[in-house]
């Protein structure tokens, strides 16, 4: 491997991958439901997102008798280099904003991603933290969602979420890639994307597709 830490392994996704190499990496390897739904995407295009996955499970109420849940409790355990990732609430309320992303870059995580829309977007934007959720909403969450537990097995769409998971965001979605597998699909994911930069050179000068896709394999 290239890598021998996270903070190596992360830095090296940032500089050479991107979501769609790395999901036909996964496809390969019979992982043909990593990517979250499309719905979920940046709040601004030039957003990436790399970090391990900090799942949160959050569930719908109709009172405020606990308002936020273990919203706090959530984000003070955040780690470097994790991504606060929510899921499980469905009424339309945001789940996310400026002062928990605020909170969250002090902790050293790397983003948010939400099955959920967000609001304080202009705020979030001006401080170019990486988040990705499925809209932008005002209407807050209290009296309407709660975390209920974090650190624990999520699901968002037909994609199950464990802790430590490596998540990957950029403007064609969010894949997830499970930790029992990442050595062998980021290595890969590598190779590939160096070689598509070989074929894309050699397209510019004239190559036929079919007679790249004989010579490389990939297209």
């Amino acid at each position: 491997m290239e890598w021998q830490t996270d903070e190596q392994l992360m830095t090296l996704i940032q500089e050479e991958l991107f979501t769609a190499v790395i999901g036909d990496i996964l496809d390969a390897h019979g992982y043909r439901h990593q990517f979250l739904p499309p719905e979920i995407q940046a709040l601004h295009p030039d957003m990436f997102l790399v970090g391990r996955a900090m799942p949160v499970l959050e569930a719908d109420v109709f009172d405020e008798k606990d308002p936020y849940g273990l919203m706090f409790a959530a984000l003070d355990d955040l780690k470097l280099g994790e991504v606060y990732l929510a899921a499980g609430g469905t009424a339309p309320y945001a789940m996310w904003g400026e002062l928990m992303s605020t909170a969250a870059r002090a902790r050293g995580a790397t983003g948010a991603v939400l099955n959920g829309p967000v609001r304080d977007t202009k705020g979030i934007l001006a401080m170019n933290y990486p988040v990705f959720c499925s809209g932008r909403y005002a209407q807050d969450q209290k009296g309407r969602g709660r975390i209920i537990d974090y650190r624990v097995e999520i699901e968002v769409g037909n994609v199950r979420i464990q802790p430590g998971d490596m998540v990957i965001g950029d403007i064609d979605g969010v894949v997830v890639v499970p930790r029992r597998a990442e050595a062998e699909v980021f290595s890969e994911a590598l190779e590939k994307a160096r070689t598509e930069k070989t074929i894309k050179i050699e397209l510019e000068q004239g190559m036929l597709t079919s007679e790249a896709f004989k010579k490389y394999g990939i297209l």
